[in-house]
């Protein structure tokens, strides 16, 4: 099948912030099929450490408001979320808000443009200073994808697996359901 002349010439940055968008499509499908029982189960091996579910979908919320405070201060930030005390529906309106202002400082920190106000990411107060931009997407996606794969394991270990229907390696329907109107591109 020929390539679209439009997919050929994506131009990246765009494409990034379109992943960013389908990163936050795969934690709300997981949230949207994951057993409510799972969600505070105390972890299979105990005195190791380690999160429970809902404090790592808290743990990933709470990293894209610390992203956003110390690269956008500009962009309001939502509410931080206690792992402690979250429920599945907070987490999911929280994600959901804190996506879609991660979305646009990326698309700003991506942007080139002279003006954009995103033009370093600090991960941390302890970590080095990057130039904002596509390292930056890669970290945060990174981040991301390795929490929600620790998710999916855990559910398993603790006998809540996801339904095989809830794929988030189905790429094509992540982005049609975002409302894009390319495919990945």
């Amino acid at each position: 099948m020929p390539v679209q002349q439009a997919e050929r010439a994506a131009d990246p940055r765009e494409v990034l912030v379109e992943t960013w968008a389908a990163n936050d499509a795969m934690n709300q499908l997981v949230l949207a099929h994951l057993d409510p029982r799972a969600w505070r189960e105390a972890l299979p091996v105990p005195g190791r450490g380690g999160r429970t579910i809902a404090a790592a979908f808290a743990h990933l919320h709470n990293c894209r408001l610390n992203w956003l405070r110390r690269n956008a201060p500009h962009l309001r930030c939502p509410a931080p979320l206690d792992p402690y005390r979250c429920t599945m529906t907070q987490a999911k309106a929280a994600l959901k808000k804190s996506a879609a202002q991660c979305g646009r400082m990326l698309a700003d920190a991506l942007s080139g443009s002279p003006n954009r106000q995103a033009k370093q990411f600090s991960r941390d107060a302890w970590t080095r200073t990057w130039p904002a931009g596509a390292t930056m997407f890669a970290y945060m996606f990174a981040h991301e994808a390795h929490h929600r794969g620790q998710i999916l394991m855990l559910a398993h270990q603790l006998g809540y697996r996801v339904p095989p229907k809830v794929n988030v390696w189905n790429w094509d329907k992540l982005w049609k359901e975002q409302g894009f109107k390319t495919r990945p591109r």
